[in-house]
């Protein structure tokens, strides 16, 4: 049996029915100024979530600093890396966070063998062979 979860308090029900303005209220300092300075913006991207998801679109999105709120729930979105879009499905523990947090840009560097002329002893290969 799942666990019901809370954000301050609420359930993901009573957050679902807040206006992007009245969840400022909700969250922390930061975060209420980020939201209430862009709340235009985060309606604009509500209302194209809602139109994607009515087409059977995949919402594609390079807003990296966009905050989730509740109405962005259970939507899944393509957040921008930099190179490629990541496929990331909106949860409640990601409220009040940034879209940016969970796509990072970076990844772990994977190195290979070093090639010829990478090292002092591979060149000494390299002239021997011929």
């Amino acid at each position: 049996m799942a666990k019901e979860f809370f954000y301050r308090g609420k359930s993901v029900e009573d957050l679902k029915k807040l206006d992007v303005r009245e969840f400022a209220k909700i969250v922390k300092s930061r975060t209420r100024r980020a939201i209430l300075r862009q709340s235009a913006e985060i309606e604009k991207f509500i209302a194209k979530c809602q139109k994607c998801k009515a087409r059977n679109k995949q919402i594609k999105t390079h807003l990296r600093h966009m905050i989730i709120v509740p109405q962005l729930l259970e939507y899944t979105i393509n957040i921008h890396m930099g190179k490629q879009f990541l496929p990331m499905e909106i949860l409640p523990e990601m409220l009040g966070h940034r879209l940016g947090e969970f796509a990072l840009t970076r990844q772990k560097v994977k190195h290979g063998a070093a090639g010829i002329g990478a090292t002092k002893s591979s060149m000494a290969k390299a002239t021997k062979k011929t």
